[in-house]
């Protein structure tokens, strides 16, 4: 944050904080999951998560990310990126501004796809239960998230994207180039899903495996040692840790575009955010216990969902990156209230 300050000064200063609240809230419950699956292996594999996971969470994820990001959408090499951000920042923003389009195309497809799933998901705890119920049924329907996504790129093509607004106040049509971003959001989301839910049958494949053998060793009057057992699955999740929070990751990532161009802003809000998660995943480890606050998790992908509106509504139209920061802290804030209030009544 003082770094920040020295940057940017106390405009610097709002954004990292934005920035770090926004990292914090949509991987809270990435933390709820890491913990719950850390828990599992032994201490070996616990370290190995928080030195060689966090160097690729930290400075893969949200360091190198986005300037793979920026390098890939104005076609210019990674080292050229970050010079350029560092050295020549109206020559950087130029770029990252003719570069938007696709940017907001992917990034917006991308969440808005973490939002749809989240939402047709019939949850047991309800946040907003007018809405989710019958959206809940809703998503009975198969591919129903992709239909609608896919429709969404398409009226965001031939409506944002006929007059993209680009680089000294002029716009172009960037419908081709919104359409195929766009179509790469999807796919890149499908392909990070399809990993996970990969790893997590490999997982549970592991697990019962491990049941069972407890139950053969409990009959025959053996004892399993438990580190053993935990290490036969160890490998398989720490990867799915690893693919987890790539996933959570991306959001991050995407959703910080719609706040700020700046690489130094980004990477220091983003590395706060991401410091915070992984010590709030030791903490929960340690504490044996997962946080009450139920509806966070609902806060923070409608969260996802308003990013993923304004990121396509800016193909178009500038939105101040104040006022897109303070819309997932609004939602946030009300979720983190709501459980509260929630928690007060289940005591009372």
């Amino acid at each position: 944050m003082v770094a920040a300050v020295l940057y940017g000064g106390w405009t610097g200063f709002g954004i990292v904080a934005i920035l770090s609240i926004l990292e914090i809230s949509v991987s809270f419950d990435n933390a709820v999951v890491n913990a719950g699956i850390l828990k599992k292996v032994n201490a070996f594999w616990q370290k190995i998560f928080l030195t060689v996971g966090i160097l690729i969470a930290v400075f893969g994820m949200r360091l190198v990310f986005p300037v793979v990001i920026v390098a890939v959408s104005a076609k210019i090499g990674p080292i050229e990126a970050v010079r350029l951000a560092l050295d020549d920042k109206d020559k950087y923003q130029q770029l990252v501004t003719d570069a938007h389009p696709s940017i907001a195309a992917f990034g917006g497809m991308f969440l808005l796809m973490i939002f749809l799933d989240f939402i047709f998901e019939d949850r047991d705890i309800k946040w907003l239960s007018r809405l989710e119920r019958p959206l809940a049924k809703l998503g009975k329907v198969d591919m129903l998230s992709v239909c609608i996504a896919l429709i969404v790129l398409l009226v965001s093509a031939m409506t944002f994207a006929t007059n993209a607004h680009q680089h000294g106040g002029i716009h172009a049509d960037k419908a081709e180039t919104v359409l195929t971003a766009g179509i790469a959001g999807l796919i890149t989301y499908l392909i990070v899903g399809g990993l996970s839910g990969c790893f997590e049958n490999k997982l549970e494949e592991e697990e019962e495996r491990e049941h069972e053998a407890e139950e053969e060793a409990e009959r025959s009057g053996k004892k399993v040692p438990a580190v053993a057992m935990a290490g036969k699955a160890a490998f398989f999740m720490f990867l799915y840790l690893e693919v987890l929070d790539a996933s959570f990751s991306f959001d991050g990532v995407i959703a910080a575009f719609a706040i700020t161009n700046d690489i130094v802003l980004m990477s220091l809000g983003l590395g706060i955010g991401a410091m915070y998660v992984r010590s709030l995943t030791v903490y929960l480890v340690r504490q044996g216990t997962l946080d009450d606050y139920v509806y966070l998790e609902h806060g923070a992908h409608y969260a996802i969902g308003a990013l993923a509106v304004i990121l396509l509504v800016t193909i178009r139209y500038e939105i101040h990156e104040v006022i897109t920061g303070l819309v997932g802290v609004v939602l946030i804030a009300w979720s983190f209230f709501s459980s509260v209030q929630r928690n007060r009544r289940s005591a009372e």
